[in-house]
């Protein structure tokens, strides 16, 4: 979602003693101080749907330890806690944070949950500094705590003790960890009877769903929902590579109401809707019989597929032809606005921008990245230190470099090990173990990188009981993976959220 920031160091105190000791620092007998939590509190009041709330923010560390009480992590998080609460069991609390994986929390805390919410410009590139930081009317915090959680590498969270950060860069280590954090958290600040949700977005839906069964069947730790927002629990859904075929329907339908937003189709159809259901068909139904034929279809079958994904990509039969009738993510945004010299977003596609070179085959760069990463980055940096009271030396980290060292390796519920990670069984073994758990699924319709056709599939094929398959409910947007930057769709949000944990609208 971010670059990456890397930070290289190496204590000028360690320098003398590695070149005398042939590279390693001598013992001296000292004994390292364990680390300790940290908290920066400051009090607040925001009013919301004409309510006044006042609350506490808690910028701090938590300590977390392993089964043998040795501390093997410091995990940052921001809480935002209601004040003067008389009875906290009947106070719900939630937990969020992104994706990546790699990624901080700082985007759903300054774009859709937190109280302070950055304005930025929706389907296009919003102007540098001074930024517009304004109250957030769509804040959760007239409906529950929200405690925002940055995963190791990310904000001010890192290993310590005998633990390195690429420790937990792996599906597991990283369910793990934020489980431990999320017990630890609700045992030291007395949370046992509250209600409690989880909400991520992204790779944060992947661990959204190995989390909340890890504490369900593990740590005796029910929940009452959990909100997926842009949902990946099946990787290889969404990832193509030669050989998987799968992603390619998968994406046809978010191709298409790219292509009907930016009018490149040669039959535009003036609704979006009834377009997009004729999409899904064809792309389950012919556009998948064609590809699991391989080498084996026919020129004439060929020709009726190249004319089918021109109806509904506006791409030429030609380029879809020499793409093999698969087309990738890359290579769609980079096409589809070749001839005006742009390229399109792949988390938002509603966004576009200047292409640099125009002979290229896969798109350089993501437009809506480029247009609000600067804005979001610069926004949550100074309400951090400024409002939140963080000193400057704290760095935080946007995201963590974990691209070459992440374990994509899942152990299933059913102890079946996945080199791939799928955690829609997790979620479906959740679902079975609490039959009172909901789950509300957010999806954004211009979304390139979790299309929402990919998550209808992958929702449709947690093999629920039919009495619990209305426990998963499915919202949409006319926006893109960060929903939230545009502003009717944070609105629709915060209803849908509220309506979860109840007495929304």
């Amino acid at each position: 979602m971010t670059r990456a920031l890397l930070w290289f160091a190496l204590p000028a105190l360690l320098i003398p003693a590695m070149l005398a000791g042939q590279g390693e620092p001598k013992d001296t007998g000292a004994t390292k101080a364990p680390p300790k939590p940290e908290q920066f509190v400051t009090r607040h009041t925001i009013v919301v749907g004409g309510k006044s709330i006042t609350y506490t923010a808690t910028a701090g560390t938590l300590i977390l330890r392993d089964k043998d009480a040795e501390p093997i992590a410091s995990m940052g998080y921001i809480a935002y806690i209601e004040s003067d609460v008389k009875d906290p069991s009947a106070r719900p609390i939630t937990f969020a944070y992104n994706g990546g994986p790699g990624s901080s929390s700082l985007w759903l805390h300054m774009g859709a949950l937190g109280p302070r919410r950055i304005v930025v410009t929706d389907a296009g590139p919003t102007p540098p500094p001074p930024y517009r930081v304004v109250d957030n009317a769509s804040t959760l915090l007239d409906r529950s705590d929200l405690v925002m959680i940055d995963p190791v590498g990310t904000g001010v969270s890192k290993a310590v003790g005998k633990k390195k950060d690429k420790d937990f860069w792996g599906t597991d280590p990283d369910i793990e960890e934020v489980s431990r954090f999320i017990r630890q958290y609700v045992t030291d600040n007395g949370r046992w009877n509250s209600p409690k949700y989880l909400l991520g977005e992204s790779y944060g839906t992947t661990r959204s769903a190995g989390v909340v069964d890890y504490l369900q069947s593990r740590m005796g730790m029910s929940f009452n929902g959990v909100v997926l927002v842009s949902v990946a629990l099946d990787v290889e859904a969404i990832f193509n590579w030669r050989g998987n075929d799968r992603p390619f329907p998968l994406f046809l339908p978010t191709y298409a109401a790219t292509s009907w937003y930016h009018k490149v189709l040669p039959d535009r159809p003036a609704a979006l809707d009834p377009f997009l259901e004729q999409a899904r068909a064809w792309a389950l139904g012919p556009y998948t019989a064609a590809l699991m034929k391989g080498d084996q279809l026919t020129s004439k079958e060929e020709d009726s597929i190249a004319t089918g994904l021109r109806y509904f990509t506006g791409l030429s039969v030609d380029y879809l032809k020499k793409a093999n009738l698969r087309v990738t993510e890359g290579e769609y945004t980079a096409e589809l606005l070749r001839e005006h010299g742009e390229t399109v977003g792949r988390l938002d596609s509603r966004f576009t921008g200047v292409m640099f070179d125009q002979l290229t085959q896969n798109a350089e760069y993501d437009p809506q990245s480029a247009a609000i990463e600067d804005a979001f980055t610069a926004a949550f940096l100074d309400y951090y230190h400024k409002d939140l009271g963080v000193p400057a030396d704290h760095d935080y980290k946007i995201s963590a470099d974990v691209g070459e060292p992440w374990d994509w390796k899942h152990r299933a519920p059913d102890g079946s090990h996945q080199m791939m990670v799928n955690t829609g069984p997790d979620l479906a073994h959740a679902l079975e173990f609490n039959p009172n758990l909901r789950v509300l699924v957010l999806n954004g319709r211009f979304d390139l990188a979790t299309p929402f056709l990919a998550t209808e599939y992958m929702i449709g094929h947690l093999e629920l009981p039919p009495a619990l398959r209305p426990h998963v409910v499915m919202k949409y947007y006319d926006a893109g993976h960060m929903m939230y930057v545009n502003e009717e769709a944070l609105r629709r949000m915060k209803a849908d959220i509220a309506q979860l944990i109840g007495g929304g609208p």
